[in-house]
């Protein structure tokens, strides 16, 4: 129902207001309001025959005929006010602004939302919600004029696997506008008639400008002051984040709710279980994990500290990513641990990593429509109340890479749930502009994947992820990546010493990995291309065709075999020696094209320098004897491990076991 007078509002709660995004930021306004139609899934009204063929073609023409206009900036007020045009049609059916519905159907007691719309002018307040499959259906609507406020009040009770709430404003005379929007509850949240507060922590290491411009973000947004109890730079780097010109002036708005602390660089789960640790001690009810480069949408903070404060139990609650580069991006809906392989997954076959909201919007995306439950949220931005560190400890010290899914896996274990929420989400560097299964990265990845599969796999032998492992050290040496082969080889025997090594490894083991990089030609990389020697052959390699296509799934075995053979046996030609044979762009070096060569140039995936890569049968011969002896050594001892890190990680992930890490590597701390 709709009305002016039947409900009062001044005793609901704030759920979710509605917002707009800042004057500079005009290429996210997609995120926000959409002037396009409405296009969701139509699904005919009788199914006969096969309905999953019918949904998928429905899906299809849903998205051939999407239609996602972009709203036009001059008309933006603020951050909370717009005008529309007369005679044109505005939706708040986006990924800020919708309403969730599903999700606080589904973790919170909620039972009724209510909608406010505080208006000007004349026109039309449209009220729709949507299923999971994506189909959109109209609840209600009201015709206003003047300074009004319509009140909406809707029920949560059909949106058990799916839906949104959103409303569309429709101008019929020339000066209509919105003054504000709020989603409001009548529930008292479980934490009490304040609500909760977190301790907001970013780990840092040499991303100075990122932080001050967050912390610039943050002071300039005093109204979610309230569910701040403290802001918290752990910094890690030698480029110190307090020594930037600006940062008394960016800090002043923060008076009394700001804090560094600089530690020795002990990684990401240094830092972050540094904001857990202290978060405890100063009795935030919730810890805010955050990235250093990113930007955030303030009002994500005090959405996820209201949903947390709504859930039933104490639950984590992360926020989504998307793309700094291209900020109508988003990275991923919701991530899960494949337990077979112990690999990230997407939670439904047809969800789509690297989303444009700018094309696709909300309404338009069927699947973003359904509700996904997920195994963890990673650390860009992940509210863990205190109560759940109290019971399950604290980050495993894994430096970097898997804590996250780690701590997800363990909190989902003890029952705590974790809830990826729509509608809370920062701009993160992309994947795309990165590569971090090469180079001193591989050791963490390979080392905490393995450790993660054997405190977490429920199968004998961690299901396919020796076998995959043993695959990828192929994969590096075929690619004569020689220098990330001897990083994962190191992991392989750290992890086989047991997990007493963890929490000295923090510090002690990447200036080791990166040591190493001096000793292998496809460490060092050039920025500048004509440092090295021209490409030259007697004769173009393969008759000069670039169209290199991996081999197929049957032929893949026999495939590696023959290259591998090549690879060891095979000597390198002697121009290759001097002269590379090609040079091949980033998305060009895949492991089957690049074996293939004896000597080439590669950029790499920022695309800031040039690797080159030359085939060495004795590494190659040397490395894959040895993987395949760790490997041996794994499979054979996998159950005492297994049993030796199920039974150290309530330790090591310890209140005691980090404050002994802290207490040893703690340098100063500043407070404002």
């Amino acid at each position: 129902m709709s009305s002016t007078t039947t409900i009062d509002t001044s005793s609901l709660r704030t759920l979710q207001r509605v917002i707009l995004p800042e004057a500079v930021q005009t290429d996210v306004i997609p995120l926000y309001v959409d002037a396009g139609m409405a296009s969701g899934v139509q699904l005919p009204t009788r199914e006969d025959g096969d309905a999953h063929r019918t949904f998928v073609q429905a899906t299809s023409d849903q998205e051939k005929t999407a239609d996602s206009s972009r709203a036009d900036a001059s008309d933006l007020l603020g951050r909370r006010s717009t005008q529309i045009a007369k005679g044109k049609s505005l939706s708040f059916g986006t990924y800020f602004n919708a309403f969730p519905a599903s999700y606080w159907r589904r973790w919170t007691s909620l039972r009724f939302v209510t909608l406010s719309v505080k208006t000007q002018g004349e026109g039309m307040i449209i009220v729709y919600k949507s299923n999971a499959r994506g189909v959109i259906q109209r609840v209600d609507a009201a015709v206003v004029s003047g300074e009004n406020e319509a009140v909406f009040k809707l029920s949560l009770n059909p949106f058990s696997d799916g839906g949104w709430y959103w409303f569309d404003l429709d101008a019929q005379q020339q000066g209509f506008t919105l003054v504000e929007a709020n989603w409001l509850g009548d529930a008292t949240p479980r934490t009490g008639e304040n609500g909760g507060q977190a301790t907001v922590q970013i780990t840092t290491m040499n991303k100075v400008e990122y932080c001050i411009n967050n912390i610039r973000s943050l002071g300039e947004n005093i109204d979610i002051f309230d569910s701040i109890k403290e802001l918290l730079i752990v910094d890690q780097g030698t480029d110190k984040v307090q020594d930037h010109p600006d940062f008394e002036k960016v800090v002043a708005p923060l008076a009394g709710k700001f804090r560094i602390i600089n530690q020795s660089n002990l990684g990401g789960s240094g830092g972050f279980a540094r904001g857990m640790y202290e978060s405890v001690n100063n009795g935030s009810d919730y810890v805010l994990l955050l990235d250093d480069d990113v930007v955030v949408e303030p009002e994500s903070i005090l959405r996820l500290v209201t949903f947390a404060d709504y859930c039933k139990n104490p639950t984590i609650v992360g926020g989504h990513m998307f793309d700094m580069y291209d900020r109508t991006v988003l990275h991923a809906f919701g991530e899960v641990v494949n337990p077979w392989r112990t690999f990230y997954d997407r939670p439904h076959k047809d969800m789509t990593l690297g989303h444009d909201l700018g094309r696709h919007n909300l309404r338009n995306t069927h699947w973003l429509h359904r509700r996904v439950d997920v195994d963890y949220n990673g650390w860009w931005m992940c509210l863990i109340p205190t109560e759940v560190i109290k019971e399950i400890g604290l980050s495993l010290p894994l430096f970097l890479k898997w804590d996250d899914a780690e701590y997800g896996l363990r909190a989902k274990e003890a029952g705590i749930a974790t809830v990826s929420f729509p509608g809370a989400g920062l701009w993160h560097v992309s994947w795309v502009d990165k590569d971090d299964s090469v180079g001193w990265q591989a050791y963490f990845h390979e080392r905490n994947r393995l450790i993660t599969a054997l405190i977490h796999s429920p199968f004998e032998k961690g299901g396919a992820v020796m076998r995959e492992s043993l695959f990828l050290d192929v994969k590096h040496a075929l690619s004569m990546q020689y220098y990330t082969e001897e990083g994962r080889l190191m992991a392989l025997e750290d992890l086989l010493s047991g997990p007493e090594h963890l929490h000295d490894s923090l510090s002690e083991r990447l200036p080791v990995i990166r040591g190493k990089a001096a000793n292998y030609i496809d460490a060092q990389l050039k920025s500048d291309i004509d440092a090295y020697p021209q490409p030259k052959t007697k004769k173009p390699p393969f008759k000069g065709r670039r169209n290199f296509a991996p081999p197929t799934y049957k032929n893949l075995l026999p495939w590696a075999v023959k290259a591998v053979g090549r690879q060891a046996f095979v000597p390198v030609d002697k121009m290759a020696q001097e002269n590379p044979q090609i040079q091949l762009s980033y998305q060009e070096n895949r492991w089957w094209t690049v074996s293939r060569f004896d000597s080439l140039l590669v950029t790499n995936a920022e695309g800031t320098g040039v690797f080159w890569y030359k085939r060495d049968p004795e590494q190659l011969r040397s490395k894959l004897a040895k993987a395949a002896s760790l490997h041996a050594k794994l499979f054979k001892n996998w159950a005492s491990l297994r049993q030796q890190y199920r039974d150290a990680a309530a330790d090591v992930a310890s209140y005691e076991a980090w404050k002994k890490t802290f207490d040893k590597h703690t340098e100063s701390e500043l407070t404002r």
